[in-house]
């Protein structure tokens, strides 16, 4: 028992750095957006990262070869454009509001689950899906007069992320973590590579022009910023499938929550974004219903029971 209560206790440390890892990392982004491109920004991202796991490999701690090529490279399209699109928002957006919209991707799992596998959901999660819904609109708070489609972009990313979360329970079982993180990265520098060739507009300046700009100055600083986007995302998605190998799946999702805190936290101390009461509302509104989710999830079915749909 001592144990189990150790391995759950490390695996709670273990995602909480990582989402703090990537809550800091993901706010020095305007660094980057400010004279960057967003395709410059993955193209080179995927580079220093591939170099990294090519060290990780070379000390033999793994193989990036896959065992199911076409499964990860599906699996690696999705997840990467909701990255993209993540990415893109937060040089728009507060990042509570981007990372909120991310965050609705469990609430999505559970429709595709309901729509295309054909699986069955009690009234909790039901629930869950509506409260969760609604909390998300609380934070991007649409205004009817002014309709914005650009203000649904994360919850398209979440809904993006949703179909990479269910391919890789699907698809990709027996995967390794390095093969799943390397397919992440070249999806994301091929996506990069692609947009500086095609993006030929005339950008804003400042963080208008981020997704506009097909290259920007690749001095000090800005390969600095790139290196510490590299590391620090390769630390933060290390820490989280740690703390998913340590415990629970069910239970240590919860714990990916804690990033609307961090990035809301780091936003507000460095660019003095603040998130109104609503927001904030919202925010909590998303992070019980995801909680919910994956807590019920855990929860075998009855006998005769048709089972529930996993997050």
């Amino acid at each position: 028992m001592g144990s189990d209560i150790n391995r759950g206790g490390l695996a709670a440390l273990s995602v909480l750095g990582g989402m703090a890892t990537l809550g800091l990392t993901d706010n020095f982004v305007p660094f980057i957006s400010e004279r960057g491109s967003l395709w410059q920004f993955h193209f080179v991202r995927s580079l220093m990262a591939f170099a990294l796991l090519g060290a990780v490999v070379l000390l033999g701690f793994g193989s990036l070869r896959a065992r199911r090529p076409g499964a990860v490279l599906g699996r690696s399209l999705f997840q990467a454009g909701a990255m993209l699109i993540y990415f893109g928002c937060l040089s728009l957006m507060p990042i509570g509001v981007v990372v909120a919209g991310l965050f609705t991707s469990p609430l999505f799992v559970v429709l595709i689950s309901i729509l295309f596998q054909g699986k069955r959901v009690g009234p909790f999660r039901w629930l869950a899906v509506i409260l969760g819904f609604s909390g998300a609109l609380m934070v991007i708070r649409p205004d009817p007069a002014a309709l914005d489609p650009v203000a649904f972009l994360p919850i398209l990313a979440g809904l993006l992320y949703a179909i990479g979360a269910v391919a890789t329970r699907a698809w990709c079982e027996g995967e390794s973590t390095l093969t799943l993180t390397a397919g992440f990265f070249g999806m994301l520098g091929l996506f990069g590579l692609v947009g500086m060739l095609l993006v030929r507009g005339e950008a804003a300046a400042g963080h208008a022009g981020f997704v506009l700009r097909a290259w920007g100055p690749l001095d000090g600083p800005m390969l600095f910023w790139f290196l510490v986007q590299a590391v620090g995302s390769l630390i933060g998605i290390g820490l989280i499938f740690r703390g998913y190998q340590l415990g629970e799946a069910s239970h240590v999702a919860t714990f990916e929550y804690s990033l609307l805190v961090f990035a809301s936290f780091w936003a507000w101390v460095m660019w003095g974004q603040t998130v109104p009461p609503l927001g904030l509302a919202g925010m909590a509104l998303i992070a019980l219903a995801g909680s919910t989710i994956a807590l019920r999830s855990s929860r075998p079915p009855a006998a005769g029971r048709v089972p529930e749909v996993p997050t």
